[in-house]
């Protein structure tokens, strides 16, 4: 039986003992249906697998012991900052649950001229928490021991403002030429712009050239908005990341 990676917001500490409440273990003894004497493996974010076994459960928490602390090997040198102009339905589900997987570290959902989803100060920080609980939910499948900042939504303008000084920053513009192959030297951190269905505005793509961000392609082929930042990861991984070690 696979042991399960279950992420939890607290302090853990090796060669301990540990009480486990809140979402972690409603998830933990629900849905999983797991019991004393059953194996786990635990993280917070900190980079570190903290393997662990439990002791006894209740309705609401569970008790483990926890072992020694292993150094996580899942996470790339390459950081990642993806800006998503949202898109309606599941597909920014889709998208931030399949770039955490590709190892992006941070996220922040746009506002755009042509963004398809509008939400009001409520809705808005009602959709963030999911955004990061899909954040969160992906990290534990794919064995991450860190779980991307799905950040509060921001205008395309002002988060391309905020990254223009913070390494290596492009924009997918599929009418470029220029191909990420191409760039060099390797950059240590990369930030991505990503449009919405009908793509960035002319005058969106000339505001993120004027602040550093390089226009650039990765094929022939038009990509939807969710696919993209998963086939834009996946080439960078491979060129500057872990994909290629």
């Amino acid at each position: 039986m696979r042991i399960p990676n279950i992420y939890v917001d607290q302090p853990l500490e090796a060669s301990s003992n540990t009480v486990i409440e809140g979402q972690a273990a409603q998830h933990l003894l629900k849905v999983l249906r797991m019991k004393a004497g059953d194996q786990l493996r635990l993280f917070n974010g900190d980079g570190k697998f903290y393997p662990a076994t439990i002791q006894e459960t209740s309705k609401k928490s569970f008790a483990t012991s926890i072992g020694i602390a292993e150094n996580a090997v899942s996470e790339s040198k390459l950081k990642t900052h993806i800006g998503q102009v949202m898109s309606r339905g599941d597909r920014m589900d889709y998208a931030i649950q399949k770039s955490t997987e590709m190892g992006v570290n941070a996220i922040t959902p746009l506002d755009s001229e042509r963004c398809e989803l509008r939400l009001n100060n409520e809705r808005a920080s009602k959709r963030v928490q999911h955004w990061q609980q899909v954040a969160i939910s992906a990290a534990e499948q794919c064995g991450r021991a860190t779980v991307p900042t799905v950040h509060p939504i921001l205008n395309v303008d002002d988060w391309v403002q905020q990254q223009s000084s913070k390494g290596l920053s492009l924009v997918l513009h599929h009418r470029d030429r220029q191909r990420l192959s191409d760039i060099s030297p390797a950059p240590g951190h990369v930030n991505i712009l990503i449009g919405p269905e009908g793509g960035l505005s002319e005058a969106e793509i000339s505001m993120a050239c004027d602040n550093k961000f390089i226009p650039s392609t990765f094929g022939p082929r038009v990509l939807r908005t969710e696919t993209a930042p998963v086939a834009c990861l996946a080439l960078l991984q491979w060129l500057w990341g872990d994909f290629n070690t």
